[in-house]
């Protein structure tokens, strides 16, 4: 295959290699030498491009979070919602080797993505800081699941246990999503009790 030069390159193709061996490698490992080693030509043009190493990785963040919110749903309760939301947002992580880009919440990309949960959010009666915190509850709480799942170990032969992930020696592919489905019901039930605790509050409150 023809490597471009560097008068051929676009932005298109610098932010796939970056986002390549971001993939394969974590953050760490794209710098401008980097991605223009795999292109095959001077840093020099990258920049004049794609700017900085910062705007960059905002580029990075961009391919990975764009359309990560699914369609909603009409009448979906916004639980249902989030549910498929955070199992989206695992597919992403799951795909990189480092989360640290793509879920700092200054990033557009990262603003952008969480827009229509908060909303659905709201719809269903969350004040707007109520809903931006529940939304990063579930943010939180999908990153450090990604994390902790992409250092286990596939388990060896084991006894299956009717509680998935009840096996101390490990667990496999369908007891990892179970898991996750569990893990995040379990922030979506507590958001939604706390929820409701608060407006059974404010209604005391007015009497």
């Amino acid at each position: 295959m023809t490597k471009p030069s560097a008068l051929d390159l676009d932005v298109d193709e610098i932010v796939t290699a970056a986002v390549e061996i971001f993939q394969e490698s974590g953050l760490d490992a794209v710098s401008m030498r980097s991605v223009s080693s795999r292109l095959g030509v001077s840093p020099v043009p990258l920049y004049s491009r794609v700017g900085n190493k910062d705007a960059l990785l905002d580029a990075i963040a961009d391919r990975l979070l764009v359309d990560l919110a699914p369609a909603s749903k009409k009448g979906e309760a916004w639980s249902e919602y989030g549910m498929r939301w955070a199992r989206e947002l695992r597919v992403r992580l799951r795909r990189a080797r480092d989360s640290r880009l793509i879920v700092w919440p200054g990033r557009g990309a990262y603003v952008e993505a969480t827009r229509p949960l908060v909303e659905t959010m709201r719809r269903d009666g969350f004040a707007t800081d109520a809903a931006v915190q529940a939304c990063r509850l579930l943010t939180w709480a999908t990153v450090g699941f990604a994390a902790v799942e992409s250092g286990v170990e596939p388990p060896g032969r084991r006894r299956r246990r009717a509680r998935p992930g009840g096996d101390p020696g490990g667990a496999d592919a369908g007891e990892v999503d179970a898991l996750f489905d569990l893990h995040i019901r379990y922030v979506i039930e507590g958001i939604t009790r706390d929820l409701a605790s608060e407006g059974a509050t404010r209604r005391r409150t007015r009497r």
